[in-house]
């Protein structure tokens, strides 16, 4: 199967983030704060957003996010979300998906792409394409308890 596969520009973000909410949220919305931010990300060039469309729609989502590695004192990309609707698997949707940020990434000189693979599926999917697992790396995450927001104080 044949698959367009595009950068959203700034303007056209709204389509994407909903298909994301949908697919990886369950429907439930970005709070405000995060779109907000996304789109300065996009803005500012910090991100990107690649959509892949069928003659049915939208089929799958890809977010690129570049960042500055001071050890290395280059920039690097990576994948933070990639989805694609169950039914569009296996067709060929995430690899023209992945394809394009590959593309992109030489285009501007980014010559280091990762991704946390989180699943058997997803690890075959990268594995099959090139992506191998980082020696001696271990991703390690610690939920934080947010600060309470600040109180307002009521005027006598």
């Amino acid at each position: 199967m044949s698959f367009g596969v595009r950068r959203a520009k700034p303007g056209e973000l709204a389509p994407a983030l909903r298909f994301l909410e949908e697919g990886l949220r369950g429907g439930r919305s970005f709070p405000e704060s995060i779109t907000g931010r996304i789109c300065r990300d996009v803005a500012a060039g910090d991100m990107e957003i690649f959509v892949a469309r069928s003659g049915r729609g939208v089929v799958g989502v890809l977010t690129l996010a570049y960042r500055t590695s001071l050890a290395s004192g280059e920039v690097f990309a990576s994948i933070e979300d990639l989805y694609v609707l169950p039914p569009e698997r296996g067709r060929g949707a995430g690899g023209a998906l992945l394809a394009a940020a590959e593309d992109r990434c030489r285009e501007r000189g980014v010559s280091y792409l990762e991704v946390q693979a989180d699943g058997e599926a997803a690890q075959g999917f990268y594995a099959s394409r090139g992506f191998v697992g980082a020696s001696g790396i271990r991703v390690m995450s610690r939920s934080l308890p947010l600060a309470p927001a600040p109180r307002r104080r009521r005027s006598p």
